[in-house]
């Protein structure tokens, strides 16, 4: 599993974490029934505190990504959020591009740039 942490983004490391699971997951590098490893080892390979991983792994369980399970470690259960309805997955979205615009794209630089961020998602799954 490949993951970074990065100290300038405004996102807590807990959600960079989250973020960063779920784009694996969206890139088809991490599967159902994948093993992650512990909540120790993540924590030493990103130098960051263990509570922060355990929250994020957390998290990642109550959107129902991962099953925790005692003693076998946390593993992805779905590559979808099953519960999460139509407007709690736009919101984001609607949010980024709220501040495109008022950035001053163009409603064409904005369509190029989506199209492009889809593309390197599915290149990055793609390259396994």
């Amino acid at each position: 599993m490949f993951l970074t942490v990065d100290a300038n983004d405004k996102r807590p490391l807990y959600q960079q974490i989250i973020d960063g699971v779920k784009e694996l997951i969206a890139r088809g590098d991490l599967h159902e029934g994948a093993t992650l490893p512990s909540v120790r080892q993540v924590a030493g390979d990103l130098g960051v505190n263990l509570n922060t991983i355990a929250v994020a792994y957390r998290r990642l369980q109550e959107e129902g990504f991962l099953a925790i399970r005692h003693g076998t470690g946390a593993v992805i259960s779905s590559r979808r959020a099953r519960s999460v309805e139509e407007e709690a997955l736009r919101q984001p979205l609607r949010t980024a591009l709220t501040q495109l615009i008022l950035a001053g794209r163009s409603d064409k630089e904005i369509t190029a740039a989506v199209e492009e961020e889809l593309k390197l998602l599915h290149q990055k799954g793609d390259s396994r």
